[in-house]
């Protein structure tokens, strides 16, 4: 079932049109539809259409493998072997989604080369068993038993092209309906001349009419759900999730009876510039507000940090200030989006490949972007992106706990406030170290009062827990003395990996900020006994198989998130293989042709006759202007050979002659030994006589 005229190019141009590629459109749409008009056609074989069948599948395989490793797909023929701009990972989006669209808008490009191939060919469609393996298969088993090859059946794929075309143009991302409608154009033009004959016009108009009102109403609902959708954000989903959404707040576990369970999956990747120490600590976030075991951030102004001009990998946290260390941090983004662990200090990141940015006021760095992210960052000493401490949200503390923790200082003799901050730092921390201990495991508390809470319990009778109970009672207490303090979040770095270093799930840390006037900057004061780390660190006899599984999960993470240069060399090792193949099918098929030529040429036998001394005679004769005519006969050649009176007296050798030359020529049983001897002898002497003497 063949197209109608131009329906192939409209779709072209349709395709174009929608996609952002209207001159690469058009061009396709101008050779396609020059087959009609043009008589030039190929002999081309069942083994070229399957090479070129081949050869549109790995252009396939090729534009996945820069689709997936760039999350962009090609944007232009230019930049295809090239790694993407970061401008243009921002402006076609990092998500799985958005490249598999790109490869739905490649693909009438990458199979035009086999629509081609039908289209200029003298076929009426293509072998069903040039595009199924499993067809292709049954052929060549039944020729190698023997067999007749089974009927595998034609199809012309005009149409298969034309619904290609047509959905790799839903692709777009315009929000107005011309694609709907150029949908509804291209769709009734191709089935005009498919409709049935059994129904007048009037009613094949209507019901194609009916058909595209419930179309547009179909899709005019689905929008509105879309929208709706994204604008519904449950609360539930944030439980499927490794962190909360809403990552302006911390929920812990406080109170949470039994063990708090650990991974040692590895989260984050560092490796420090030039071999020195890394970051203690790094921090995600930190927050303000504390009430029933939960933390917030409070009111916390966000700012977009936009990448500088110059370079749109760095991003400048904080201006002016002297770095001195760098350390490199490959780190997941769940959900695409996340707060970075930064050390203490950071002021810059760069190489950092994200969409968006943003930098929150309570100490927070939430980047979208890839699901991993490896950037380099510079820290110092000094000031921090954290904001100043306000009164009321930093020296706040809730209500229930103020009894445990005037309680507590009366035993520190903290009560009077004349003290410095570094010695009710050392008193705090000494109280901590001294006795409480460390533990994952809480039990449950048959005397349990009333009006106790987690905190007040871990304070005054348990005096044991993890590190969001010394984290919370140590910001509460400060707090509780009128200085300023904050609850960190985040990871310990203590694991080295050869000169790299690994943070897993279970180094996730909680500690204190607090701020020093004198020096007008938040520090870190985390009073959580070091033993913490040990009891953390105990080690499955199996961990080296999940780090070795870690591993390669991060090197595929790397290649499917464009953080790495392998899809150069994936594209680069399969290009020859695409040069290859296209040379098979433009050239091979020339040179087999030929050999086949030359092949017949050496086993067909000599055509009798063809030595005859008698065409010597022609030449000759020809040679004094008496060439033999198109269609003309030896004899009467020789009759108006005869005719020149020069040339009257070799009229009967002549005759002779031919009768010989006939025999050798013509007759089955050819000539005797003695018969082709006098053919050479008589002839030699009539080319003789045609000699002129010298």
């Amino acid at each position: 079932m063949k197209n109608p005229p131009f329906l192939l190019g409209a779709a072209l141009l349709f395709w174009g049109w929608q996609t952002g590629f209207l001159g690469m459109g058009a061009l396709m749409a101008v050779v396609l539809e020059s087959a009609r008009w043009v008589s030039l056609r190929w002999e081309v074989s069942d083994e070229d259409l399957s090479r070129i069948w081949t050869f549109s599948c790995l252009l396939l395989l090729t534009a996945a493998v820069y689709a997936f490793t760039s999350n962009e797909g090609p944007a232009s023929f230019s930049g295809f072997f090239q790694q993407p701009s970061l401008h243009a990972e921002r402006a076609a989006g990092v998500t799985s989604a958005r490249t598999a669209a790109t490869m739905i808008r490649w693909l009438p490009m990458i199979f035009f080369l086999f629509m081609a191939a039908q289209d200029f060919s003298h076929r009426e469609g293509i072998p069903l068993d040039t595009v199924s393996l499993i067809l292709r298969r049954r052929s060549k088993k039944a020729r190698g038993l023997g067999q007749p090859a089974p009927s595998t059946g034609i199809m012309n794929v005009s149409y298969p092209y034309f619904a290609l075309c047509l959905f790799a143009a839903s692709t777009r991302t315009g929000e107005d309906n011309t694609f709907f409608w150029g949908l509804c154009v291209l769709l009734a033009w191709a089935l005009w001349s498919q409709r049935s004959k059994r129904f007048g016009i009037p009613v094949w108009l209507a019901a194609m009419g009916v058909a595209i009102a419930f179309g547009f109403v179909g899709q005019d609902g689905l929008g509105h759900m879309q929208h709706y959708l994204e604008r519904f954000n449950p609360q539930w989903l944030s439980n499927l999730s490794r962190r909360p959404l809403d990552f302006t707040q911390s929920k812990t576990s406080l109170g949470q009876i039994g063990r708090i369970k650990t991974s040692a999956k590895i989260v984050i990747r560092l490796e420090p510039a030039g071999g020195s120490a890394p970051p203690g600590l790094l921090r995600e976030a930190s927050y303000r507000s504390y009430k029933t075991r939960t933390w917030d951030a409070g009111k916390s102004d966000l700012d977009e940090v936009r990448p500088e001009p110059t370079n749109d990998t760095t991003y400048v946290l904080l201006r002016g200030k002297t770095n001195t260390d760098t350390v490199n941090i490959a780190c997941y983004l769940q959900g695409r989006q996340g707060p970075l662990p930064l050390p203490a200090g950071s002021s810059q990141l760069d190489n950092l490949l994200a969409l968006k940015l943003e930098k929150y006021s309570a100490g927070m760095v939430v980047a979208t972007g890839p699901g991993l992210a490896i950037f380099d960052v510079r820290s110092g000493p000094g000031a921090t992106i954290d904001s100043n401490p306000s009164t009321n949200e930093d020296c706040d503390v809730y209500l229930k706990e103020i009894p445990a923790l005037e309680q507590v200082l009366s035993e520190l003799q903290l009560t009077n406030q004349s003290q410095s901050l570094e010695r009710i730092l050392q008193k705090i921390n000494g109280f901590f170290q001294s006795k409480f201990t460390y533990s994952t495991w809480q039990e449950r508390d048959r005397f349990r009062k009333t009006e106790e809470t987690p905190v007040g319990r871990f304070l005054l009778r348990t005096r044991s827990g993890h590190c969001e109970y010394f984290a919370t009672a140590t910001v509460l207490l400060l707090r509780q003395l009128q200085i300023p303090a904050r609850y960190a979040v985040g990871y310990a770095v203590h694991e080295s990996s050869g000169r790299k270093y690994v943070v897993r799930q279970r180094d996730a840390h909680a500690w204190c900020l607090v701020w020093n006037e004198e020096k007008k900057l938040w520090q870190d004061f985390d009073t959580t006994p070091a033993s913490w780390v040990e009891a953390e660190a105990q080690i499955s006899p199996m961990q080296f198989l999940w780090d070795a599984w870690s591993r390669v999960r991060f090197e595929f993470s790397k290649l499917r998130w464009g953080q790495t240069h392998m899809r150069q060399y994936i594209l680069w090792a399969l290009a020859p293989i695409l040069v290859l193949l296209l040379y098979q099918i433009v050239f091979r098929r020339g040179r087999q042709r030929q050999r086949r030529n030359q092949q017949d040429s050496r086993n067909a036998a000599p055509w009798p006759g063809l030595d005859s001394e008698f065409y010597q005679l022609e030449r000759k004769l020809a040679a004094r202007g008496i060439t033999r005519q198109s269609g003309e006969t030896f004899s009467n050649w020789l009759f108006r050979t005869a005719a020149d009176p020069a040339l009257a007296p070799l009229e009967v050798p002549l005759r002779g002659l031919l009768r010989l030359h006939y025999r050798y020529r013509f007759d089955p049983e050819g000539l005797t030994p003695a018969d082709r001897e006098q053919l050479r002898l008589e002839a030699q002497a009539c080319l003789v006589r045609l000699t002129p003497p010298k």
